[in-house]
């Protein structure tokens, strides 16, 4: 049965938006309340502290209204100056992106870079920074989703907290789906948000500051204020005596503390088996229709996305929509020097169960055998299949 573009998809399984989970939405149907009605300024203080137990910063997080590109724009204006020189590890397009908001400030930008479907070396950076001791802010992305990598943040983290410099950190799209928050991550600078892994729609980040982190805003002339970029405007704002520098978004407030709530009633532990165990039942099923996964070396393949190598002579844009137009899933492409040449596959919040994995193999398999392809979508189902039973 064909699906027209305008008809909505069975099952959306990008890397994001995602989709919501149930409890999510009925929190985003509760009442808006006024900003300065007690019992809104009550339900804001009481998220900003739940997100302070899995996030895991140094102080209570920052909740940023607007979905988390702001946030890390608004990271990049803050904590560094002119005199900075940032280190920007790049293993991905939007890592690489990140350089374009840090030279705003007139800061010297080292790049450490490697091939898209590798990740930073922890090795790699103990050597940069030997090399340039006065580097004075890291920057890296922890998931590069247009790669489905991840790197070692721990690992550099610990790297750059001895060297002495200030350590910004991207999870956007690893938060919430497998074990990482500031904490683990040293980060002075730890950026998410609630529309990925947490299963929310995209319209807020949650930005956890360190002491460190904090001080050195308040001592950049140019960081903002006043200003929809100004994280310092919002360090005392999840206090319920304190006034918001502009209107919260008090329908996605309601909808956060819903996933919130949601992943501690989970058990983080579970939340995370749940998504490695989708990614790995893609993966298996991927590699048993004879197709090629993006990363180079599966063991830095993402648990939160399946990037999929695009087979030769194959359309990459041409295929989603076809998965579309025949079976009614939706894929994500990929981005900047990705785009075109793979497949994402999300396994994020709610698509994060592995029975996902099994539509995704079937409908990206079937489509390309359609195209002519020689693979072998049984092998692929069977695999996935296998993945799941095994545990």
């Amino acid at each position: 049965m064909p699906y027209a573009p305008s008809d909505p998809p069975v099952l959306t399984l990008t890397t994001g938006p995602v989709d919501a989970y149930p409890a999510v939405l009925r929190g985003l149907a509760a009442p808006v309340l006024y900003d300065y009605d007690p019992a809104f300024q009550a339900t804001y203080e009481r998220v900003c502290r739940k997100l302070g137990e899995i996030v895991k910063s140094e102080t209570v997080p920052v909740l940023l209204q607007g979905e988390p590109v702001l946030a890390l724009e608004a990271a990049a204006a803050s904590a560094i100056g002119a005199k900075d020189v940032v280190l920007n590890l790049v293993a991905g397009v939007y890592a690489k992106g990140f350089e374009g908001w840090a030279a705003r400030s007139g800061a010297e930008i080292v790049e450490l870079a490697v091939p898209y479907d590798e990740v930073i070396d922890p090795a790699m950076v103990e050597a940069a920074l030997k090399a340039r001791p006065d580097v004075t802010v890291v920057a890296l992305c922890h998931h590069d989703t247009p790669s489905g990598t991840i790197n070692p943040v721990a690992e550099i983290g610990a790297i750059v907290a001895r060297h002495g410099a200030l350590f910004l950190v991207d999870a956007v799209s690893s938060f919430g789906g497998m074990p990482v928050d500031a904490a683990s991550a040293h980060a002075d600078i730890f950026v998410t948000g609630p529309n990925k892994c947490l299963g929310c729609p995209p319209a807020l980040s949650i930005v956890g500051v360190s002491a460190k982190a904090w001080a050195k805003m308040k001592a950049n002339p140019a960081a903002p204020r006043d200003s929809i970029l100004s994280i310092l405007d919002w360090e005392d704002a999840w206090r319920a005596d304190r006034p918001f520098p502009f209107t919260p978004s008090v329908a996605e407030i309601n909808g956060l503390e819903a996933a919130v709530d949601h992943f501690l009633a989970e058990g983080a532990e579970r939340v995370f088996a749940r998504h490695a165990a989708t990614a790995r039942a893609c993966r298996a099923g991927i590699r048993a229709m004879g197709l090629e996964l993006w990363a180079k070396d599966e063991r830095f393949a993402s648990p939160t996305a399946t990037a999929v190598r695009t087979p030769d002579g194959v359309d990459e844009a041409a295929l989603r929509a076809a998965v579309r137009a025949r079976y009614g899933v939706v894929l994500s492409s990929g981005r900047g020097a990705t785009l075109g040449r793979l497949t994402r596959i999300g396994h994020m919040g709610p698509t994060a169960q592995p029975i996902h994995a099994v539509t995704a193999v079937a409908a990206f398999g079937g489509t390309l055998a359609a195209f002519g392809r020689p693979v072998d979508v049984g092998a692929g189902v069977a695999a996935a299949l296998a993945s799941i039973d095994a545990g």
